[in-house]
Order: structure tokens, then sequence, then C-alpha cells
């Protein structure tokens, strides 16, 4: 199998940090072996710390990405969550320990060879998607681990499944891929995607290998560069950087924020 090798070297998908006050709630995130890197983002985890006395609300934004995840209370039923455009939120109760495998763009059909426009916005039961990989997790994690045990598992398991894919990333489509990440999804699909596809042809690879169109993964990596300045800042830099990233104005910009995230830029800074 050929990953696009040059994703993640522009791309680093960011999730909300779990800070609620009271929540007795812990995410993690650790790197896959280096092997598998331009096909999977990370492994993550999501526990709780202590017995919940009130609903958890888990929210997941908008990332370009798709994600594998189950419970290791019970692995037989494993999930696959596609693309998404909009955020999603999962209520959580009691205790819990959720596993998941974050795939790059491209990275979840390029390990499967499965249409990623098959799976997009909704979650589907792993098995009817990959009915051995549902195997794999139901009979290898079962009971209490550590995610570092974890990662080792995973990571044989899919370096065993990069050796026997055939699938390959077209060069064409990975260029035009390539130019969305560097200009953080400010633009013209028309004018700046010309790298040999046909309009048709650029759309059937999106919607292959993302799960999408190239205009809704545009907006998805737009809002996801945004975010992580907010992360990192704090700020939006004087408001000056939603303009930068080609939102006309500001409520065009709080509208989509609150689109991928579910919650207005304000409201999120703590403000």
């Amino acid at each position: 199998m050929h990953t696009h090798s040059n994703i993640r070297s522009w791309y680093r998908p960011v999730q909300p940090t779990v800070k609620e006050k009271g929540a007795f709630v812990a995410y993690r995130e650790i790197l896959p072996d280096y092997r598998l890197q331009n096909g999977i983002y990370c492994y993550w985890e999501l526990k709780t710390t202590e017995r919940l006395l009130n609903p958890f609300i888990y929210r997941v934004v908008a990332d370009g990405c798709i994600d594998i995840f189950f419970s290791l209370q019970n692995p037989t039923e494993s999930y696959v969550m596609g693309f998404c455009k909009s955020y999603t939120e999962f209520p959580l109760n009691g205790t819990f320990h959720y596993v998941g495998i974050r795939f790059l763009p491209t990275g979840f059909p390029t390990f499967f060879n499965v249409d990623a426009k098959q799976i997009s916005n909704r979650e589907e039961k792993l098995a009817a998607v990959s009915k051995d990989t549902s195997e794999f997790v139901a009979h290898h994690f079962p009971g209490r681990y550590a995610l570092p045990e974890i990662k080792l598992k995973l990571d044989q398991y899919f370096i065993d499944l990069l050796n026997k894919s055939e699938v390959s990333v077209d060069k064409r489509f990975a260029n035009a891929l390539d130019i969305i990440l560097q200009n953080n999804g400010e633009v013209n699909i028309t004018k700046d995607l010309d790298t040999g596809l046909s309009e048709r042809q650029l759309r059937r690879y999106f919607d292959f290998y993302i799960g999408d169109s190239a205009k809704t993964f545009s907006r998805v990596v737009r809002f996801q560069k945004i975010f992580t300045e907010m992360s990192s800042n704090q700020a939006l830099n004087g408001n000056k950087l939603f303009y930068d990233l080609g939102y006309y104005d500001q409520p065009h910009f709080i509208k989509e924020f609150k689109k991928f995230y579910g919650l207005t830029p304000s409201k999120v800074l703590g403000r």
C-alpha cells in the first residue's frame, strides 16, 4: 500500500481537550509505529477516572478523519465513524473506557479499500466494513489494558494489514490534497486544484478517499486551522485570522465555526 506520504507534514487534526470540572474523564493520544504514521494519526483513549453521577457529553468536532472505536468493557461491539461535516455528541454514563484509531484523510480507504463516501456522516458497525478487524478487536482486547499495551497490539495488526494492501493514492489527487492542506483550506476549487484531473475525476477521488467533496473538505481544514490557533493562542489575533482564511465577515465565521464545533468561538474561549 502507498499512502499519501506528505499529509502528516501539513495536517494535524485537533479535538477539544476534556477539561470539564468534576467530569472525572480523561482523554489521551499516542502515536502509532512510525511505519503507520502516514495513514494513522494516533491511537486514543477516553475513560472515566471515577464513576460518573451525571451524564458526560463527549463532543467530537469535524476534523476530516475517520475513526475506529470500541469499548474495552465490550470489545465485541466496535464501530467506525466516517468523515463528518458537522460536530457529533455522545452522551456517556457510569464508567467507560473507549479506545480509538484515528486515520488521517486518505488513510482508512487505503488500509481497507473501502469507499469513504459509504460511511460519511454516520456511525457504522465495524463488522459491516471489515469483519476481520472487528474479530481482531473482539478477541484481543477483553479486560483491562493500558494504552501502551494497546498500541503494541494495534501496531502489529495494522503493519500486517499495510504489508498486504495493494491500494495506492493517485498522485494527481495527492497533489490536489497537498494544495488544500498547504493553504489551510483557502483555495479556489476550480482554479487552484488543476492537477491533471477532470472535475468528475476529482469529485470521485475525494468521495472515495475523503468521504465528501473537495469544497467540504477544504472548509473542515480551514476550521481546523483556526481552531488550532484558538487552542494554542486563546485569541483570534485581533479578529484578523478569520479574514486571512477567507471568511468574508464575522457572522460567516461564527456560523461555520458553530456548525463544525457546536458552540460559538466566544463560548469555546470562555468569554
